[in-house]
């Protein structure tokens, strides 16, 4: 039961991590290409052969392979969480950006918004 809980924690810590690090790249999508592939290649893996999940399962010290399987999307689940936090930290960021430039863009010089005011008055 100890590895199991050693790996878990270390993938949580993982997940923890990307908060950190800048996910901008080639290198970040290679990544997440390879991952969701492995993700991909397990998922057919577990229904061809069932029972070999309750094998891995138990050498790694849990007693059911759906109980393996339940704490694998548990860490899944926090890294799209991280992900999906992370992105729309960025879109917030950019539109924040885009906003100040489209009111800069728009607004009107200062020698022309006081000659309309005179005009006006």
């Amino acid at each position: 039961m100890l590895f199991i809980q050693v790996v878990l924690i270390v993938a949580v810590l993982c997940v923890g991590a990307v908060l950190v690090r800048s996910t901008a790249g080639e290198r970040h999508q290679a990544v997440r290409r390879i991952l969701l592939g492995v993700l991909v290649v397990l998922a057919v893996a577990s229904i061809l052969a069932p029972g070999a999940v309750t094998v891995v399962a138990r050498a790694v010290g849990v007693g059911r392979g759906t109980d393996l399987l339940l704490y694998g999307l548990v860490v899944a689940f926090l890294g799209a969480l991280v992900s999906a936090y992370r992105r729309q930290r960025s879109l917030e960021s950019r539109l924040t950006q885009l906003t100040r430039r489209l009111a800069l863009d728009e607004a009107e010089p200062p020698a022309l918004a006081r000659a309309r005011h005179e005009e006006a008055s």
